[in-house]
Order: C-alpha cells, then sequence, then structure tokens
C-alpha cells in the first residue's frame, strides 16, 4: 500500500475530513469518504469517491461547485494547476470567458464547472457557450459529472503525494 493511502486511513475522522475537503468542497462527500476508510489501496480510495459522490444530493453538489473559483479567475492551489490553459489565454479570450461565466451564472444559478485540466481557455470557453444551451436539469446533471471528475483528479493527486 501507498504512504499516502496509509497516512489517510491512519487519521482521525475530523483530520481526514479535513484533508479531503481539498479535492471537494462538498462536506457531505468528505465526510463519507472518512467513513468508507480504510481504504485497501488507491484503486479502492477512488471508486469510494465516485461511489459517494453519486449517493450526495443536489444541495451538495452545489456546495462543491461554490469551492471552485470561476474559470478564468485568479485560481490558487489544485485550482490554479488545472486552470493553466487560461494562463496563456489572451485578454480578449478572457473577457470573453468572463462574460459566458456571468451569463451561464445568471442563467443556471451556480458557477461554469469543468474538468480544465488539459483544456486550453479557448476549448473552455467554446464548452461554456455550448453547455448555455442546455436545459436546467442536463446541465445540472454535467456539471456534476464533471465535478466527480475533477474530485478524482485530485484525489488521484493527493494519493500520489502531489
Amino acid at each position: 500500500m501507498r504512504p499516502a493511502i496509509e497516512r489517510l486511513n491512519a487519521l482521525s475522522e475530523e483530520e481526514a475530513e479535513a484533508e479531503l475537503l481539498s479535492c471537494c468542497g462538498s462536506k457531505a462527500w468528505a465526510s463519507g469518504m472518512a467513513a468508507a476508510r480504510p481504504f485497501s489501496g488507491e484503486e479502492d480510495a477512488l471508486a469510494r469517491g465516485d461511489a459517494v459522490w453519486r449517493k450526495l444530493s443536489e444541495a451538495d453538489w452545489l456546495e462543491a461547485f461554490s469551492a471552485h473559483p470561476k474559470i478564468g479567475e485568479r485560481a490558487s492551489g489544485r485550482a490554479s494547476e488545472e486552470q493553466a490553459g487560461t494562463r496563456t489565454a489572451s485578454r480578449e479570450t478572457l473577457e470573453a470567458l468572463a462574460r459566458a461565466n456571468r451569463e451561464y451564472e445568471e442563467r443556471f444559478g451556480h458557477i461554469f464547472i469543468v474538468c480544465a485540466s488539459g483544456k486550453s481557455a479557448g476549448q473552455m470557453l467554446d464548452l461554456c457557450r455550448e453547455r448555455l444551451h442546455n436545459e436546467p436539469r442536463k446541465e445540472l446533471e454535467l456539471a456534476a459529472e464533471e465535478q466527480r471528475k475533477i474530485t478524482r483528479l485530485r484525489l488521484e493527486r493527493m494519493l500520489d503525494g502531489r
């Protein structure tokens, strides 16, 4: 077993929840994951992370969304790494992304969530514009799936010691 899994398994419930909140802003997800320990290994932790996510309520999804900076805005920590594609974007692209973010938030009542890792600012802008045409329920489900992907990537990085 990897040292990060052993360390996570050894934490108190409160310590594990606090650490897991860095992967996902949903307190219910962090609590569910802390309670699901001990993990037998990385694959077990990742599978349980997905399973816990899929049992959450809409309110839990929205809580997780609210823990994110908007795409294209100044980010720190993991979000900064994930949104690296915005660092080299032109001013025009960033302004268009800010406008699309505002329109998205007005339409759906929550920020635009996309698994940004490996995507350019232009790609994220295109995705935001495309998703603006979705029905609200479908969009909420798409955003929740994007959040699940983000959470999984963050959990993988945490378990790899990054």
